[in-house]
């Protein structure tokens, strides 16, 4: 079938199929609840370049990532983005609704832009906070954290613009001139990051491998490096109840919870009250202030390596491999099958000793297993054994924090 949108004719195919089975939504509903929050979607997404996360097989399946732009229609721009690496992609860039209903068709659910407008791919025009919780860490503790993360930035003259991950952390966007590049921005982020450990210890943590950050927030600065994405405004999440990653008033960060926020609440919520981040565009901000605590605060300490042989960093932390997996939730089975037999060591583990990792490949994720012994007597750990799912990406292995 096709749709009238902004006066394009898109296509939508298939478009009866069930997305999210607990609430029902469709392909089609989700194309139409995109159109609907097209103004808040597109002060997020449009303008910029974008890595498309395409669902083909549905939300319990692994998402693959395209760059790459497919073959589109005239009302889809693009930017070709240079990599470190040496590659480049030309990536697609939406700009009005019909943009969002053709890439909703592609399967994608949530909107993954960069950090740059497409007219110019060198300098960042946002700084994003990522506000990434530890197992065992609630919602109230994520707040906090973010109400220290608006007092760094005002202090800095920076506003902050919360809104939902539409998982379990919280973003805070802000608007910055584009006058630095992507290394200036990361050291900016990384040293907000410290100065919000600086004040809220033990709550919040800029400690980049994992298996050190106990059950704290990390502020995710490394979501400023200029080959990452962050799912943007009024996205819709793979969750069951079709979760939306939704914009808030600081006023409501402490009343809501995420879950109250979904594909069907938002559209109820966007009809009622439009979008509370319709100013963001208006509070462009200098990273002036966050170089000079920079500068104040010296380098950021780096974290030990050992000599493993390869040159690749070995942790203080005492840490076992379980398994590598194509799918998370065969990590989550691999991880349940290690406590099964390891009861003794696995009723003193703390929630974030048990360390699922996203390794994000060329186009996909694989899922990393491991446990930190660090709170298990010496005497008392279970060897490294055999891997129970190893796993091996056609594209090889990778790195994670």
């Amino acid at each position: 079938m096709y749709l009238e949108v902004d006066g394009h004719d898109v296509r939508v195919s298939h478009p009866d199929k069930v997305v999210f089975p607990e609430p029902g939504l469709t392909k089609l509903d989700l194309v139409r609840y995109y159109v609907a929050v097209a103004d808040g979607a597109l002060r997020g997404a449009g303008g910029r370049p974008m890595v498309l996360k395409r669902f083909v097989k549905g939300i319990e399946a692994e998402p693959f990532f395209q760059k790459r732009v497919p073959d589109h229609p005239d009302y889809i721009d693009t930017a070709v983005l240079r990599y470190a690496s040496g590659s480049s992609a030309e990536e697609a860039v939406v700009r009005n609704a019909a943009g969002l209903a053709w890439v909703v068709n592609l399967g994608c659910l949530d909107l993954n832009p960069h950090g740059v407008r497409a007219e110019d791919l060198d300098h960042p025009d946002e700084l994003r906070v990522d506000l990434d919780p530890m197992p065992g860490v609630d919602w109230s503790q994520i707040v906090d954290v973010a109400f220290v993360a608006r007092e760094v930035l005002d202090d800095h003259g920076l506003v902050g613009w919360p809104k939902t991950s539409g998982s379990r952390g919280l973003h805070i966007l802000v608007r910055i001139a584009p006058d630095h590049d992507f290394k200036a921005v990361r050291l900016a982020a990384e040293t907000l990051a410290r100065e919000v450990e600086n004040r809220a210890p033990g709550l919040a943590t800029a400690r980049w491998w994992k298996e050190e950050r106990g059950e704290s927030v990390f502020v995710d600065f490394n979501q400023n490096a200029k080959d990452r994405t962050v799912a943007s405004a009024y996205s819709v999440r793979p969750r069951p109840d079709a979760r939306v990653s939704t914009p808030l008033d600081w006023d409501e960060v402490r009343a809501r919870r995420p879950e109250e926020f979904t594909v069907r609440t938002v559209l109820e919520r966007f009809a009622e009250r439009g979008d509370p981040h319709a100013g963001i565009d208006d509070a462009i901000g200098t990273l002036d202030g966050l170089l000079r605590l920079a500068d104040e605060l010296g380098p950021a300490e780096k974290p030990p390596r050992g000599s493993s042989g390869d040159g690749r960093r070995v942790s203080t932390m005492p840490l076992i491999e379980v398994a590598r997996t194509k799918t998370r939730p065969e990590a989550e089975q691999a991880l349940a099958q290690w406590r099964d037999a390891h009861p003794a060591a696995s009723a003193l583990l703390h929630p974030a000793d048990a360390l699922i990792d996203g390794m994000r490949g060329s186009s996909s994720l694989w899922y990393r297993v491991r446990i930190n012994l660090q709170h298990v007597p010496e005497a008392e750990r279970p060897e490294q054994e055999p891997l129970l799912d190893d796993y091996d990406p056609p594209w090889g292995p990778s790195t994670h924090r």
